[in-house]
């Protein structure tokens, strides 16, 4: 006759196999631009000892660009990538139409919340793609006025990975296009705290400045003189001064999509002009002033036919 199972023995196999029973992946939950949808508790709250919840940004971006980019705005991005420790980066995408698709897929395989896509055409005109991945919204915006920091050479100079400073001018908090274009800017610029890569202070300044509906960028340093021989004063911001480190871009927003990289159009730019309209136009401008030079040489001529020059009387008096 075999011996009986203890009790507790037979309490720990039905743990174990309710245990099998509930070892599976949870559902991806949804995320909107303010947050998650269904407030997932696992993730990003947690519990402090003395029983209070916290949030914790858990923000990744993946920067990417298209095949055939320029080098100019491939420096651009590097400088980007530089500036961002909690970002990731990917091998080129075709630029086509199925590109939206193919993003959101990379974006979802390296576990990103966010995407910037530099698209790069006819080896001239750059193009930025903001996504929050996978259900948007998504920002298409033509980058105007690229400098980079290796053509700056500013004296500016702040450590890598440190955590910036983010500030928008006042624009931004009057019309509604212009806070959604805040909210994803802060998302994506923003490093999230106590990130593996990111060192725990600020030592340098994003800004962002909206004029003449261009959004402009800038990179300062901020510096403090250590001549004093006791640590200056919180708050003494008088003493503080701002140098530029780089790199400048100027964005002009095109269209504002409700889904990622697509879907419907939330907002158009009245005022945008393609740059193939500008050189288009450029082209008509240049080619008008050819036809106005040839009409006015063939109009010379018709007028020295029409009125020919007298003959003048001593014209052979010394041939003889």
């Amino acid at each position: 006759m075999g011996k009986k199972r203890k009790h507790t023995e037979t309490l720990d196999a039905a743990a174990a196999e309710a245990a099998k029973k509930n070892d599976f992946a949870p559902e991806r939950p949804n995320r909107t631009l303010t947050g998650w949808k269904n407030k997932p508790q696992e993730e990003n709250v947690e519990e402090k000892e003395n029983g209070e919840h916290f949030f914790r940004n858990k923000e990744k971006v993946l920067i990417t660009c298209s095949r055939r980019i320029n080098f100019r705005y491939r420096h651009l991005m590097l400088n980007i990538a530089s500036l961002l420790p909690h970002s990731k980066r990917d091998n080129k995408v075709e630029s086509k139409e199925s590109k939206g698709a193919t993003l959101n897929e990379l974006v979802e395989l390296k576990n990103c919340s966010s995407c910037l896509f530099f698209e790069c055409r006819k080896h001239k005109d750059l193009y930025l793609w903001m996504a929050k991945s996978p259900n948007g919204p998504s920002v298409k915006f033509l980058v105007n006025a690229v400098h980079t920091m290796e053509e700056l050479k500013l004296t500016g100079n702040h450590l890598k990975g440190s955590r910036p400073l983010l500030t928008f001018s006042a624009n931004f908090d009057k019309e509604p296009r212009w806070k959604l274009l805040k909210e994803l800017l802060l998302q994506i610029f923003q490093i999230p705290k106590d990130h593996r890569k990111s060192k725990p202070f600020h030592d340098h300044v994003f800004a962002f400045t909206i004029l003449d509906d261009h959004i402009w960028f800038r990179n300062y340093q901020v510096t403090v003189p250590h001549n004093e021989p006791t640590k200056m004063d919180r708050g003494g911001l008088d003493k503080m001064t701002l140098t530029e480190v780089g790199p400048r871009f100027c964005l002009n927003p095109i269209k504002i999509f409700g889904g990622s990289f697509g879907g419907p159009t939330l907002y158009e730019n009245p005022f945008y002009i393609s740059p193939n309209q500008i050189r288009s136009l450029q082209k008509k401008q240049k080619a008008g002033r050819y036809a106005k030079k040839v009409k006015a040489k063939t109009k010379r001529k018709m007028h020295e036919l029409s009125n020919p020059m007298e003959r003048d009387e001593l014209a052979d008096m010394w041939k003889e």
